[in-house]
């Protein structure tokens, strides 16, 4: 490769591109992945025309624009937004009728990182096949060259503000709206305080340093201060926007934390009732409450636990006709006839909002209607990328001997293990332990839930921490409980 080309080929990860930058790629070294993606798209469609959008950040229009030179240069037709989030983007696709999406963004990754989410078909983004295919595109650079076009598309948020917006709640609903200083700042006060909400403002305001805290709604850090702001302003639910805004996470009204999975359960039940017969999807990191729930069985729903990663639960939703998909990360996904089949974290705190007004309750008196679990949060711990799948697979055969040798795990043998996505191993008692590699950072994920008590879940997690550590391959842990 050219000395002036700096691409490391681990950026292309299973369903996101991401990269250090400048260090891990360069200015030309992006040209080459929008001449990769627009080579991609010509390959199907004739004089494609691509929607292209950016997050905020001090280097992402600087990005954008290398991108769209590499797009250009193949024969796309780029429209480009702006600055917009991902779900935007996805959206542009539908009201524009563009042949595919590119947006720039390293969602809630620390500074530093860019990266981009793309998609030829609507409403999808590239998975694993999809990403190994541009990868070898443009490390061989075998590229289509063309003659494309580049347009300005004035406003656009304004049509995807109003749509949102038309999504009006009965009631008022009083709420803090956290986007950790990134791009959904913009966004998501607005639409909420359209759709009926008294909206209280937590760190809207741009600042691409992020000054307090990654806009990760998984991070306890700004967790906490949603928290500490929805119990100062006696707020009947507080939502955290991840930096492209595709995500939320959820606080109750006392200040505690809901997993996004068991909001996903909440709203499948409400759905299962007026559409009974329905499929669910889950990504493996989410609660085995699912599997057993009494009402979604009640309106002969189905649940489908699946790998991990937006790119994969919006294809399946889309392959199996799911009414809805739910990841624990706070991904929700929404298809006919409740949406368009994507990701939107301001979409998903607006049928929160509904879910709220439905029931006429507090937020923590609906979560009391689902059986108690102890859930501990997602922990990453650090391990490369070039040895994070061989160390699962490695725990994946040690976990299957253990469930053969009827080992315990506190006192427990193994029910069954599910490796979709890394290896989920499940107790007799419905608890839980998950380890997979991560798909966009060096380093695993460690989720575990208890259906019976906190010292269960810490045991899990200890049995986890032990079997990781011996393998010498892990480094410090993001989180840990």
């Amino acid at each position: 490769m050219d000395n002036s080309i700096k691409i490391d080929p681990l950026g292309f990860r299973e369903y996101d591109a991401r990269w250090l930058y400048p260090t891990s790629i360069n200015q030309e070294g992006i040209k080459l992945v929008g001449k990769g993606f627009g080579t991609q798209i010509s390959k199907k469609i004739k004089g494609p025309r691509v929607t292209v959008g950016h997050d905020y950040r001090s280097y992402s229009e600087e990005v954008k624009k290398q991108f769209i030179e590499g797009l250009i240069s193949t024969g796309c037709n780029v429209e480009d937004i702006g600055l917009c989030l991902s779900p935007t983007i996805y959206y542009s696709q539908f009201k524009l009728h563009s042949d595919a999406v590119a947006m720039i963004t390293a969602s809630h990754n620390e500074n530093g990182w860019t990266g981009i989410k793309m998609g030829i078909e609507k409403g999808l983004t590239h998975c694993k096949e999809e990403m190994s295919e541009l990868k070898e595109i443009v490390l061989n650079k075998k590229f289509i060259t063309g003659e494309g076009s580049y347009k300005k598309i004035n406003d656009f948020n304004k049509n995807y503000i109003q749509d949102l917006s038309n999504n009006k709640i009965k009631n008022k609903v009083k709420i803090v709206a956290a986007c950790g200083n990134g791009t959904a700042g913009i966004f998501a006060p607005e639409i909420l305080r359209n759709v009926g909400c008294e909206v209280i403002e937590l760190d809207c305001k741009l600042d691409f340093n992020f000054p307090k805290y990654n806009p990760n709604p998984e991070d306890m850090k700004m967790l906490n201060e949603i928290a500490k702001c929805v119990k100062e302003n006696n707020a009947d639910v507080g939502f955290g926007f991840d930096g492209d805004g595709d995500r939320v996470g959820v606080i109750d009204n006392n200040g505690n934390e809901i997993f996004a999975d068991k909001i996903g359960l909440l709203i499948a039940r409400d759905i299962s009732s007026k559409h009974p017969g329905s499929k669910f999807i889950v990504d493996v990191k989410s609660t085995g409450l699912f599997e057993n729930d009494e009402i979604l069985k009640k309106n002969n729903c189905q649940t489908v636990y699946w790998k991990t990663g937006h790119s994969y639960i919006k294809r399946k939703v889309k392959e199996d006709k799911a009414i809805a998909g739910f990841e624990k990360s706070g991904h929700f996904f929404f298809n006919k006839p409740l949406g368009y089949g994507f990701d939107d974290g301001i979409n998903s705190a607006i049928q929160i909002c509904h879910l709220l007004d439905n029931y006429g309750k507090k937020l923590s008196n609906i979560i009391d209607t689902l059986p108690k679990t102890y859930q501990s949060p997602t922990m990453s711990p650090f391990c490369k990328d070039d040895e994070k799948y061989k160390v699962v697979n490695q725990i994946t055969n040690e976990i299957s001997k253990l469930e053969k040798d009827n080992y315990k795990i506190d006192g427990i043998n193994i029910k069954k293990i599910n490796t979709v996505n890394g290896v989920r191993f499940t107790l007799e008692d419905g608890s839980w332990g998950l380890i997979r590699a991560s798909s966009n950072k060096p380093c695993l994920v460690v989720v575990v839930e208890s259906t019976t008590s906190d010292s269960r879940k810490k045991n899990i997690f200890n049995f986890i921490d032990k079997i990781l550590t011996s393998t010498g391959k892990i480094g410090a842990y993001d989180q840990k409980i």
